[in-house]
């Protein structure tokens, strides 16, 4: 992995791999799990959405691959359905450069890296089991898509890891929606400190700093408020409805969701 660029060619691209390509102008971008055969399993916004009540649900018109005015003869999308879709590679680009999200990455690296959404410190699961994931989830759903708390970064970084958030009352993940809320987060977090200094680099300095911080304890990789849960278990639950953890881990899990 390179310190500007994840970019790599579609003939390096393996099984199991994260993948991701941005959209709109590099202001968001769009994850998937690449399942082989040119095929890559992602979430999208096509199911059940819950929206953020902010200008993105109009920013974001769709996480996933724009149609074009020619079918893709492989892979015609559905226009209903539970939001994850399996679909061709280039579908999937729709136009644009191919990147892979990286996993087990030095910290240094990371913090390196200011936009969120291209790396994590957490390590990535093996990739027979990685796929598994995806194609189970492809056929059960992954919940209601959320921008900030359940997005297509979130469900290939489960697909990866297995891990889920207990509580995602306030965010999920996802690395890109940290940033986007961490940036003016830290100018507010960073004003207590204005004191320290008359100085504009030396407040940006500080803003900087505290946005970095930020990330790094919102990584997946950080994170203590996580759970490991196979799709198995993780389905049965949205489908009743339970929160990812209830009851608490200390206590067997009703007859009806053990996996």
């Amino acid at each position: 992995m390179g310190l500007l660029s994840n970019r790599v060619d579609r003939k390096s691209l393996n099984a199991g791999d994260h993948i991701y390509s941005w959209r709109a102008a590099y202001v968001y971008a769009h994850h998937g799990i690449y399942v082989g055969d040119n095929k890559v399993i992602h979430f999208t916004r096509r199911g059940q959405e819950v929206g953020t009540g902010t200008v993105l649900d109009v920013l974001l018109v769709s996480s996933g691959p724009s149609r074009s005015h020619v079918p893709c003869p492989t892979c015609i999308p559905p226009e209903d359905g539970h939001g994850v879709v399996s679909s061709c590679l280039d579908c999937f680009l729709s136009g644009g450069i191919l990147y892979r999200f990286e996993y087990s990455v030095n910290p240094a690296l990371f913090v390196a890296k200011l936009r969120g959404g291209t790396c994590t410190l957490a390590v990535s699961d093996p990739a027979d089991v990685v796929v598994h994931r995806a194609k189970y989830l492809l056929n059960n759903g992954f919940g209601c898509y959320n921008v900030f708390k359940n997005n297509c970064e979130d469900f290939t970084i489960y697909c990866k890891t297995g891990l889920v958030i207990l509580d995602q009352v306030t965010m999920g993940q996802s690395g890109q929606a940290v940033s986007l809320i961490g940036g003016p987060l830290a100018a507010v977090l960073s004003s207590p400190f204005r004191f320290l200094t008359s100085n504009a680099y030396g407040m940006a300095v500080m803003a900087v700093s505290v946005y970095c911080t930020s990330r790094v304890a919102a990584d997946i990789g950080m994170r203590k408020d996580v759970v490991k849960l196979e799709p198995e278990v993780l389905t049965r639950r949205l489908a009743l409805g339970l929160q990812i953890l209830n009851p608490p881990l200390s206590a067997p899990l009703p007859p009806a969701v053990v996996g």
